[in-house]
């Protein structure tokens, strides 16, 4: 059984509350926030197994607590978020810009850099609100404000305007961050607060962790029937992240574990012949054939759940659908005109300013 490390970084030798941490572009540097008489974000070098740096390479210090922390994709910058976003260069202990929606008083919860945009930048807070800021002009462009908050966003690694956002509604929301007055796709499944979400790096397909104690993994596009990791232990995941090989997701719960899964639970780990190749590609030609087969296409849907997530996921069905009859009653007693039934998308976006 292969033994692995760790590594422990600690600053001025007492311990401290870490919110993020995050890699840097250059892969000797890593960066992590901390609460210990004060807040503050620091700067680590990091070096090889076994080395353990005695300070860090520097500490850059804020006035409020930093909530989220993210770098720029290719300069020496990164973002931190607290009551406004802030902008810093790794050479200077102060910020060089201080961005924030001008009616805004929020507490902003994430902040991400677009992948491709450089000088596109995205944050959601407390007031259920997505903003998105330009760092060339040092201020907000837009913001829209929903029917219920998120609790992350990420943006898409090959469509530079598309942004996905987990929603405590349940619900996760792709919006190309071109018309954001309405979502381009809703993926409901989670019976629970979704807590985060990660893309795949080929961009067609994303996973996300929930209250409900599931991790799933959603083809791009497609709103439903996603596959669903959970374990009898597993509790509240409130991280999740795709590996850069896209073969492998992991996922941090409130159990205190971080757990590895596979991201086609399928696949064969380690070599895999000719001979198994064109075996495992011939199923799969199967599968594809006979998928609008009725009884084939059952099977390909069916997914087992933990009782409670399904129990709630029934009592979920029955009152969407007790509210679905009680407005078509209202809508049929109503005068003509009056009452027009709203698009799910529609719903979504409450308002969006400039």
């Amino acid at each position: 059984m292969e033994v692995l490390s760790c590594t422990t970084y600690q600053h001025e030798n007492k311990p401290s509350i870490s919110r993020k941490l995050i890699k840097e572009k250059s892969p000797d540097c890593a960066f992590h926030l901390g609460r210990e008489k004060g807040c503050y974000a620091v700067l680590w070098a990091v070096g090889e197994e076994g080395s353990f740096p005695d300070m860090p390479l520097n500490v850059f210090p804020g006035k409020t607590a930093f909530n989220s922390i993210d770098h720029h994709r290719t300069d020496p910058l990164f973002a931190t978020a607290s009551n406004i976003v802030q902008i810093w260069d790794e050479t200077k202990s102060a910020p060089i810009s201080k961005l924030s929606f001008p009616t805004s008083t929020e507490t902003i919860t994430a902040v991400r850099f677009n992948m491709s945009e450089s000088s596109v930048l995205a944050s959601i807070g407390t007031d259920r609100t997505f903003t998105l800021y330009d760092i060339r002009t040092g201020k907000a462009e837009r913001r829209i404000i929903m029917q219920m908050r998120s609790n992350a966003l990420a943006w898409s690694p090959t469509f530079p305007t598309t942004v996905l956002l987990a929603s405590e509604d349940h619900n996760l929301y792709t919006f190309d961050i071109r018309r954001l007055e309405s979502p381009t796709q809703i993926y409901k499944a989670h019976v629970a607060a979704v807590m985060s979400c990660d893309w795949s790096p080929t961009g067609t397909e994303f996973v996300s962790g929930g209250w409900d104690r599931t991790a799933r993994i959603w083809q791009e596009g497609r709103g439903h029937q996603p596959e669903v990791y959970h374990t009898k232990r597993m509790q509240r995941v409130t991280s999740s992240i795709f590996s850069a090989d896209a073969r492998f997701v992991m996922t941090g719960s409130d159990d205190g574990n971080v757990r590895i899964w596979k991201a086609k639970a399928s696949d064969k780990l380690g070599v895999v012949t000719a001979r198994e190749r064109a075996a495992m590609e011939y199923r799969e030609s199967l599968k594809e054939r006979w998928k609008v087969d009725a009884e084939v296409s059952r099977v390909a849907r069916t997914r087992h759940l933990p009782k409670s997530v399904h129990q709630t996921a029934k009592l979920k069905t029955t009152m969407l659908e007790a509210r679905r009859v009680k407005e078509e009653r209202r809508r049929k007693h109503t005068r003509a005109g009056e009452s027009k039934p709203k698009q799910e998308k529609k719903k979504t976006v409450l308002v969006e300013q400039t």
